[in-house]
């Protein structure tokens, strides 16, 4: 398939409609209740202007970025993801080496479909995200897995307590645990090559897509409930836990779904080695603030050199790089590298990725910078940046 005419994100995204079932789509691209968040993490990026430079001299620009002593060539990466299966037959593979080959930092989700050990043999240097519960006993099984897995970096979500009131995938007949209907089956009759090579092909070759990684056993198929149930005990998750993994856990431990100054600050003191400004996507509480403008005071909650990073909402170099602006040393990209392998496998999540790359470096250099580095608030409209910190004070 030829990617010549897929010019932006957004093409991979209308791509990825025509392509999927409507309620597969609408899993992927929905929030929760009244979308207010989703809505939301866009619409800060454009209240939040540039003031560039000029005359600077921008030869020789770079991109990269060093975090824990490791250097990545952008400051992007793929975010976590549950249930890619659905989208393209082997998606979370497609997704690791579509980042592995680009020298970015890949976070593999809980509730993934491939095993956490393949991944690790089929591509390596995978993060581990988790849903994890509030046991500590089963918390230790669980470490002990992403050990022998040789993860180096673990990332604990701390929105997910409960489940989210995703009204959106009731009424278009898609739950989790995964239900089959008659209405799903016409649904995916009209989108064949979505039926032939992700839906008979992974019953034919797999069977019915497994949670792999979500605790410390390869769990049940989609369609059943886990044994722990779906939740697992997560509401009883505590700062407690962090404290006892950051004893257990030897590698680099982070948290996401940080929205508030307070829980940062908790993080550094509970030792964690970074955090992601997070509101999950829009996909948890509908009307949590945008992580863009969670940010800003975010930074000032914590040490200078302190690991921030980013995701919800980013579509082009220019979001990227008015969050560097802000602090942000990572950004992740979530949706719309989902949307380029489920339109052309790794080649179409790549495709992604290097338009990214290309925009931040052009947009760079527009702003008159050489590095990321040179990349401050000063960078910004003093107005509209005012509107932001303002709002937090």
């Amino acid at each position: 398939m030829s990617l010549n005419g897929f010019l932006c994100l957004s093409d991979f995204d209308k791509a990825a409609r025509r392509k999927l079932p409507h309620a597969v789509y609408e899993y992927v691209c929905g929030g929760t209740e009244d979308g207010l968040s989703v809505s939301g993490n866009r619409a800060c990026f454009d209240r939040l202007g540039f003031r560039p430079r000029g005359l600077t001299g921008v030869a020789g620009r770079s991109q990269s970025v060093w975090l824990w002593g490791n250097e990545y060539a952008s400051p992007i990466g793929i975010a976590p993801m549950g249930v890619t299966a659905i989208c393209r037959r082997h998606c979370d593979m497609t997704l690791a080496i579509a980042a592995r080959s680009r020298g970015l930092p890949y976070v593999l989700s809980g509730a993934s479909n491939v095993a956490l050990e393949d991944i690790q043999a089929g591509a390596g240097g995978a993060w581990y995200q988790g849903y994890f519960p509030g046991d500590l006993d089963r918390l230790e099984r669980i470490v002990q897995r992403l050990l022998e897995a040789d993860v180096n970096v673990l990332v604990v979500t701390s929105d997910t307590p409960v489940a989210a009131n995703r009204e959106n995938n009731q009424r278009n007949g898609f739950t989790i645990p995964f239900r089959p209907s008659l209405r799903l089956l016409l649904d995916g009759v009209r989108h064949p090559d979505w039926l032939f090579n992700v839906f008979f092909k992974t019953l034919i070759n797999e069977g019915v897509p497994r949670f792999l990684n979500l605790y410390e056993e390869h769990g049940p198929r989609i369609t059943e409930e886990p044994a722990h149930g779906f939740r697992g005990g997560r509401e009883l998750l505590t700062w407690e836990h962090m404290s006892w993994l950051r004893q257990r856990w030897p590698g680099k431990l982070v948290i996401k779904g940080i929205l508030h100054p307070a829980d940062a600050q908790i993080a550094v003191e509970r030792g964690m080695d970074g955090i992601i400004v997070s509101n999950h996507g829009g996909r948890q509480l509908d009307g949590a603030m945008a992580p863009l403008d969670a940010l800003p005071a975010i930074k000032r909650a914590v040490p200078d050199a302190y690991p921030v990073m980013i995701d919800g909402g980013f579509r082009r170099g220019t979001d990227v790089l008015k969050a560097i602006a802000l602090g942000a040393r990572m950004v992740f990209i979530g949706r719309p590298v989902l949307y380029g392998a489920s339109v052309a496998g790794v080649e179409g999540a790549g495709k992604v990725l290097d338009i990214l790359s290309q925009e931040i470096d052009r947009n760079l250099a527009l702003l008159g910078c050489t590095h990321l580095s040179d990349l401050d608030a000063d960078y910004l409209d003093p107005a509209t940046l005012r509107t932001l910190t303002d709002a937090d004070t």
